[in-house]
């Protein structure tokens, strides 16, 4: 999983940060925020991108839907304006079944 948790929580995070918890080009978050309503980064007086903690959720469940379920943008999209709260949900559920795994995998290694 490419996501990386950040090591301390803060206010906001800079754009390369955001990219680099998503293993990805600075240029593929530009993008997204434009073709996402949801994302909404705040801008210091330089035009600096500033994200909040909810627009690294909100992409981290677009990486989600985009890269580890191959929908389009389109049905990104469609899919987060006609059931969000569901798919959150969802998101959410399988975040935490991933997390379940990983320590049962980790437990499991040191018997």
């Amino acid at each position: 999983m490419p996501y990386k948790e950040p090591i301390v929580e803060r206010l906001y995070y800079s754009i390369g940060e955001v990219a680099n918890m998503f293993n990805v080009n600075t240029s593929l978050i530009r993008y997204w925020e434009k073709e996402f309503d949801i994302i909404k980064p705040h801008k210091n007086k330089k035009g600096n991108r500033l994200f909040t903690q909810q627009d690294v959720d909100n992409f981290h469940l677009i990486y989600h839907l985009v890269k580890e379920r191959g929908m389009t943008l389109k049905g990104a999209k469609l899919k987060l304006k006609e059931n969000r709260h569901s798919t959150e949900e969802n998101f959410e559920l399988i975040k935490r079944l991933k997390e379940i795994r990983e320590t049962l995998i980790s437990i499991r290694d040191n018997l």
